[in-house]
């Protein structure tokens, strides 16, 4: 390759880099904005959630411009998606997840999930407790050198942290 179309090839990733790293910035105000505006938990969602199976992962999250609770749930054989009402907590509606990049997310999260003796409520209690003034605002597991840990996104205004914890 001459060095010509290296350094080209390098500028392309680097423009379109950039509006990727801008565009989470924007993702991440106006997720912190949205949340200004309740005092609901993820905590509160996973605990809510738990009627309707065992929680396999959480967020807070922007869908079509409004601020939703989303709790994935292993529920029997089924996964569901939990949507907790992010100003009470309560469950506004449950479904059956049947969208193949979904169910491709979940089932990752059940594998990890699988070797879990811990939660995903007690591990993102422990790192809220460990972050003074943030607020946690997803919860994903994972394995990692074969044990399972969650991966907690934390955020204190507009800046964002992420901890992993340990569920093993």
């Amino acid at each position: 390759m001459s060095r010509s179309r290296l350094v080209l090839l390098i500028l392309a990733v680097g423009l379109f880099t950039i509006p990727l790293n801008l565009v989470r910035a924007d993702e991440t105000e106006e997720l912190a904005k949205a949340l200004k505006d309740t005092t609901v938990t993820l905590q509160d969602g996973l605990k809510a959630s738990e009627r309707e199976g065992k929680p396999i992962s959480a967020k807070f999250e922007i869908e079509h411009n409004a601020l939703q609770l989303s709790v994935y749930t292993l529920k029997g054989a089924d996964f569901m998606e939990v949507v907790a009402d992010p100003k009470t907590g309560a469950i506004a509606k449950s479904k059956k997840i049947t969208e193949p990049d979904d169910l491709k997310d979940a089932d990752a999260q059940k594998a990890a999930m699988a070797k879990v003796t811990g939660s995903l409520l007690a591990a993102t209690e422990t790192a809220v407790k460990g972050n003074t003034g943030f607020r946690a605002v997803s919860v994903f597991p994972q394995l990692r050198n074969g044990h399972p840990v969650a991966e907690v996104t934390l955020l204190q205004g507009t800046n964002p942290k992420k901890v992993v914890e340990k569920l093993d």
